[in-house]
């Protein structure tokens, strides 16, 4: 009887410890899965510094930019062996959307596994002239770049939902610096609304359409691409009848045809940058579109 009570002990000695080291073995596991490390992969410079902000400090998550730096807009970009290596241990890969990244089927097919996660979904688009597609280049109206902001937000928030509540603060609080600009820059160009500009890549049309602005002629309908002499000459004709004193060009391509029509009307030449390149800062966006505001207001001004 004795001997029968030790193993009774002994058997429930034995089943607690085993409940114990199961329980114990779940909450490892529970724990490893909070922690587990998620790559995300932007196509290029806007969309990734709209995921740095949006997954700054989360613990385990890293943010990578897929295309060099310098590579301006994605038009006719094609994707290289070292940008898929990028992918290959990749989780999310987040894109502008809206035909921007031309290579993304190729991408998709690739890695079917990749969570895509693309930016301009709900932001009504611009239609292109004839057979152009519609204009991708949503990211440089700062409404639009915060519909993009709280799109990834929500996106991070279902694939990664451990951290949901950090992804909500980083996007609440990326959002307030965009709406603090949006309201700077909505105030202080007001006084221009319905004056003309003359771009020279189609990356401008929702910056103009938010802030009132006209693009009255956009002289290299692909960037980098010279204009014909034909056009040139047009377009000379054009700024002299318009009376447009002001021509924009982008700080990430040659500026030799607005040189050659300024030499011919007198008009001068600003820098407008649609925040393709820049250093690699959280308020780096921000930065670019207050120096827009500065540059328009002294365009404007005189």
């Amino acid at each position: 009887m004795h001997k029968l009570k030790i193993l009774l002990i002994l058997s429930i000695s034995f089943f607690v410890l085993l409940f114990f080291s199961v329980a114990l073995n779940g909450i490892t596991n529970a724990e490893a899965g909070q922690t587990k490390e998620i790559k995300i992969v932007a196509s290029f410079y806007p969309m990734y510094i709209v995921t740095k902000n949006v997954a700054r400090d989360v613990p385990g998550v890293s943010v990578q930019n897929l295309t060099p730096p310098l590579t301006g807009c994605l038009h006719d970009y094609t994707v290289t062996t070292n940008d898929m290596k990028k992918l290959a241990d990749a989780q999310v890969f987040v894109a502008n959307g809206a035909g921007m990244e031309s290579f993304l089927n190729k991408i998709i097919a690739q890695h079917p596994n990749l969570k895509i996660v693309e930016l301009s979904e709900g932001i009504p688009l611009i239609k292109g002239e004839g057979e152009e597609g519609d204009n991708p280049h949503v990211w440089v109206s700062i409404s639009d770049c915060l519909i993009q902001v709280q799109n990834l937000g929500k996106a991070m928030g279902k694939i990664d939902p451990v951290h949901k509540e950090l992804y909500e603060k980083n996007t609440a609080d990326y959002i307030a610096k965009l709406e603090e600009l949006r309201k700077k820059m909505h105030t202080e160009l007001a006084p221009y609304k319905g004056r003309s500009i003359i771009t020279f890549h189609e990356a401008f049309p929702y910056f103009a359409e938010e802030f009132g602005l006209k693009i009255a002629a956009v002289i290299e309908r692909e960037p980098g691409s010279e204009p014909s002499a034909k056009e040139l000459a047009d377009t000379i004709e054009f700024v002299k009848k318009s009376g447009i004193a002001a021509l924009f060009s982008e700080p990430q391509y040659p500026s030799s045809a607005a040189q050659a029509i300024a030499r011919e009307t007198g008009a001068k030449v600003y820098v407008l940058d649609p925040a393709v390149t820049g250093p690699d800062d959280y308020d780096a966006y921000i930065n670019i579109m207050e120096k827009n505001l500065a540059v328009l207001k002294k365009a404007f001004a005189k």
